[in-house]
């Protein structure tokens, strides 16, 4: 498995690269100034449109506005929002927030923009069933569109980013085979304009059935696993991974139209419950909100703007500016899916003649996503302490506490050696809920650590480490702790005696709930969990399955269904034990990601003036009133929910 993880990072380190997250925010800078700050119209005309004042049922597609996107919201607003934000936080520090917020913000405009682009070459030859993307833009216009000069820029820009990569990857052998791909794109753009856009449509389809798996899969049943796990632990977790696998099954088998009467019922639902609690914590705790606002822009902006790195303290381990920006932005990136292309794909089935219209709706869902979710998720971890929680226990002054060493391939490996666990503080136990008499531990326990200086860190410029330990329980009942060996140059030392729980991902946020009122967070995150991971699951099997209809064809069908299978079977294989710490989590949500990011950012950035054409001509009609004849009073709220057509 170690093998597997390092391959995983490397190719991460690639995909996920700095350039590669600054060619995202110039694209996302780029569309807002070339809608003229679009958000905008996201906000006020947007509102209209998924209220129903314009929906008809004449026009093609399968769903109404408000389906499509609450559909493209179950797959956004899901564990990102709990799980994610949770992550970013407890690596990036504060900091980690303000960025978010950035992506939030351009993502608007990500999201008009490839939504737009989508609605304009969506395939409506099954009116009822109608398919779209950026496979399907980048497929049509090479095909139908595009000329000499345009099917160059094309190969050019596909070609330097195959290129690129590779030679971000430093190794030889990718920079040969990048280079002659490269060379292929370009010659297909001049030659060949069809084939070219049914490769890149292809590629594209690839890393989104990878995404599909990882983030839109593994991730959600992870966290739903190891969140209910933590408060119910009878209930073993791959007993949770067949449970959430049948449900999920029994959604998707039903396509477009179940999930998105399922995601129209559940997808406000579940986020009326979520900002409710949410906004109780922060009620209790108001008078920490501003300080925690300071933390977030001091911790967020770089030292020549009067930044600062978050400091160690408690169980954070500290964060420069760059892991808070990094970690912000990854996430945010994963919550809001801006520049993904994922979410055309549910778009593209929405009831409309005018393909602006679902793209100005597109632009709701990062302001709903991380400007409005996953800023009350962080400031809830924020404000109750649950980023810095002090330990859950601590060793005596006289405990005698040890390292021992050996040698392995070259590296130096520590294990630390402790006695019996303490009892756990009283604070800890009242959160928890445990009984005063009761020392709080369970054997089998993995999730929790102490922290010690070594070196080196790899990549993250910090000395702090997390010593990962196992709880057992002897026969006299003591509780001892099995702790997993780690590489370090030098001998480590405890920076304090105090055992630390290990909350992860979902897991965090669901303590930052309990610290404020004890019990919420078991209740109210477990149910969040379930109702958020299924909703984003079957939106996500939705547009994996688009991305097998596109690479197969006319013989896709006979796939679907072992695509779908797999899709379940996975769902099982991600509650299995072979995940165990955040960055274990983020490493295979980041190779989805990553993935789609690199073969979507060129689409958008050749084929975006296609949009703004069809953006910047809507709105001067509607700014002329030549829509006017196609408003109408919004019905009712129910029947827009329910997906009933307008009389």
């Amino acid at each position: 498995m170690e093998t597997v993880n390092a391959f995983i990072e490397a190719l991460n380190s690639v995909l996920f690269h700095d350039y590669v997250v600054y060619a995202l925010l110039v694209t996302g800078v780029l569309f807002t100034i070339w809608t003229i700050f679009g958000q905008y119209r996201a906000l006020t005309h947007g509102v209209q449109v998924v209220r129903g004042k314009y929906d008809d049922s004449n026009d093609p597609g399968a769903i109404n506005h408000f389906q499509a996107l609450s559909a493209a919201l179950s797959a956004t607003v899901g564990l990102g929002n709990i799980g994610g934000v949770a992550v970013a936080v407890t690596i990036g520090g504060p900091g980690a927030v303000m960025w978010m917020w950035v992506i939030g913000f351009i993502g608007m405009a990500l999201k008009m923009t490839e939504v737009t682009q989508s609605m304009l070459y969506r395939n409506t030859d099954d009116p009822e069933n109608p398919h779209g993307g950026p496979m399907f833009v980048v497929k049509r216009i090479m095909t139908d569109e595009a000329g000499p000069k345009l099917g160059l820029i094309a190969g050019i820009v596909f070609g330097a980013a195959v290129l690129g990569l590779s030679v971000i990857s430093g190794n030889t052998i990718a920079m040969g085979v990048g280079a002659v791909v490269a060379l292929i794109m370009i010659g297909l753009g001049v030659a060949n304009r069809g084939a070219l856009g049914s490769l890149i449509g292809g590629i594209f389809c690839v890393t989104l059935v990878l995404s599909a798996i990882t983030g839109g899969n593994m991730f959600q049943s992870f966290n739903v696993a190891e969140v209910t796990h933590q408060y119910i632990p009878d209930v073993p977790k791959p007993a949770i991974g067949v449970f959430l696998a049948i449900v999920v099954a029994l959604v998707i088998i039903g396509g477009i139209k179940r999930i998105g009467a399922v995601a129209g019922r559940v997808v406000p639902i579940m986020c009326a419950l979520y900002m409710a609690a949410g906004l109780v914590v922060l009620a209790l705790n108001a008078d920490k909100i501003p300080e925690m606002i300071g933390l977030i822009f001091k911790h967020g902006l770089p030292s020549f703007m009067g930044g600062s790195d978050a400091e160690a303290g408690g169980a954070f381990l500290g964060g420069t500016f760059g892991v808070a920006a990094t970690w912000g932005i990854k996430r945010a990136l994963f919550s809001s899916e801006a520049g993904q292309g994922s979410s055309p794909i549910a778009h593209s089935a929405a009831k409309t003649d005018e393909p602006v219209r679902e793209g100005v709706v597109a632009g709701l869902e990062p302001f709903i996503d991380t400007i409005v979710v996953c800023t009350i998720t962080a400031l809830v971890i924020l404000s109750t302490g649950a980023w810095n929680r002090e330990s859950a226990a601590v060793y005596a002054a006289d405990a005698e506490i040890s390292w021992t060493e050996r040698a392995d391939e070259g590296e130096v490996l520590w294990r630390l050696q402790t006695p019996a666990l303490p009892g756990m503080k009283d604070l800890e136990k009242r959160i928890r809920q445990i009984s005063p008499t009761e020392l709080g531990w369970s054997e089998g326990e993995s999730n929790i650590f102490m922290i010690a200086n070594a070196e080196p860190v790899a990549g993250d410029g910090l000395s702090r480490v997390q010593v990962n330990g196992t709880v057992t329980q002897e026969a006299d009942g003591r509780y001892l702790v099995q702790w997993e060996p780690f590489a370090s140059a030098t001998r480590p030392e405890l920076v304090t005696r105090g055992v630390y729980v290990n909350y992860i991902g979902a897991g965090l946020t669901a303590h930052a709930f309990d610290r404020a009122v004890p019990g919420l967070g078991k209740w109210l995150i477990i149910l969040a969990s379930w109702l958020f991971a299924v909703s984003t699951m079957i939106s996500w099997s939705y547009y994996g399955e688009q991305g097998v209809y596109f690479l197969f064809g006319k013989s896709a069908p006979a796939f679907v269904l072992p695509y779908k299978l797999l899709y379940c079977f996975l769902i099982f294989v991600s509650t299995l034990p072979f995940i165990k710490t955040e960055k274990d989590l983020d490493m295979w949500t980041t190779l989805g990601l990553g993935a789609m990011l690199v073969a979507n950012i060129p689409i958008m950035l050749v084929f975006g003036f296609k949009a703004m054409q069809a953006y910047h001509n809507y709105m001067g009609r509607l700014s002329r009133g030549e829509l006017a004849s196609g408003e109408h009073a919004a019905p009712p709220v129910t029947d827009v929910v329910e997906g009933k057509d307008v009389e």
